[in-house]
């Protein structure tokens, strides 16, 4: 596997891995859903002006890399923001290893909406920046932190909006919000050896110790890269394997939204993403909203150290939270 191409694990790994792991779902479209009219489901507002906001605190604090001072206070200050919106918030601390062997603490956080709802759904995102920015035209920044405005503001920044706003009118669900950590980790392209299971490591923990014993949830969005110029999110494999029938919803709300030009219902290969363990280990269906250039690795700035405020749209997010939001509210409308 080329190293550029991390979170593109082999087609045939994993049909195969598919093949031994994957359970069917009970995630099939109603009639009901299926007759929705996007454009005239209630939602909150959601506000794209905030979102940036909280990606410019994320990138104030500076990289948040494992156990770094600005991973210690962001993760703080995430912790208080959630606190403001959410009934319960719990935090989750892990200790693992990094590709080479460096031990490292990661620290996942969880803000829950209607805690004692039984039936429930998960947003989640990653809010960890990478260590290296292997990915930099120029070889000898290779070593240095990437600033991470879209891989990994983006994603927290979102989940913090969502939070803010569906506080006010929330759905008829529970509603988790997980802030995955120490998704970037991963080997870097500068190193000599490869290994899928050195990325998600927080994901990976959350999948196997829950933040409330038996969790389990109707399905999930995952949010990765989405204030990218440009944006192009498909449907790749393991959303369609998974969780197809929530992926076919999400894409016929985009598309009767008139983002059908972005949202591009065009299966594409399977990407290496925190959803990856939540569908296999957890067995919640969850779908990838992942940016996903036709031309390059994600997008221009993916893992160089121009990941920064120039290249946030808040546009991207308004659209991105839209559909989520329409399909989300019309599987569980509000109830006052």
């Amino acid at each position: 596997m080329m190293a550029t191409d991390w979170k593109h694990i082999s087609l045939l790994a994993m049909c195969l891995l598919l093949m031994v792991s994957c359970k069917q779902k009970k995630d099939a479209d109603s009639a009901s859903q299926i007759g929705v009219d996007y454009k005239q489901v209630s939602i909150p507002q959601f506000e794209a002006d905030s979102a940036v906001a909280y990606i410019e605190a994320q990138m104030a604090f500076g990289p948040r890399t494992p156990g770094a001072a600005a991973w210690k206070r962001c993760g703080d200050w995430i912790v208080r923001q959630m606190n403001h919106w959410c009934d319960t918030v719990y935090v989750q601390d892990f200790h693992t290893d990094l590709w080479d062997g460096t031990p490292a603490t990661g620290c996942n956080i969880v803000g829950s909406l209607r805690p004692k709802a039984a039936q429930r759904v998960v947003l989640a995102a990653h809010w960890d920046s990478r260590l290296w920015a292997d990915h930099d035209p120029d070889p000898s920044k290779h070593h240095s932190a990437v600033p991470g405005a879209n891989d990994g503001a983006s994603g927290a920044a979102m989940l913090m909006e969502l939070a803010r706003i569906m506080h006010t009118m929330p759905p008829s669900v529970g509603v988790d919000f997980v802030f995955f950590d120490l998704e970037d980790q991963g080997i870097p392209e500068w190193a000599s050896t490869y290994e899928d299971n050195t990325w998600c490591k927080g994901s990976q923990y959350w999948a196997k110790h829950r933040h409330v014993p038996y969790y389990t949830a109707a399905y999930g969005i995952l949010f990765d890269m989405v204030a990218t110029f440009n944006p192009r999110y498909t449907q790749e494999e393991v959303s369609r394997t998974f969780a197809p029938g929530l992926t076919r919803r999400l894409w016929r709300a985009a598309a009767s939204l008139g983002y059908g030009h972005i949202f591009i219902s065009q299966p594409t290969a399977p990407i290496l993403d925190d959803h990856l363990y939540v569908n296999q280990i957890a067995d919640i269906p969850m779908v990838d909203i992942v940016q996903n250039s036709a031309t390059e690795s994600f997008f221009p700035h993916w893992h160089t150290t121009t990941d920064d405020l120039d290249h946030v749209s808040p546009q991207t997010l308004a659209t991105v939270a839209h559909v989520v939001l329409a399909t989300l509210y019309a599987d569980y409308p509000h109830q006052p």
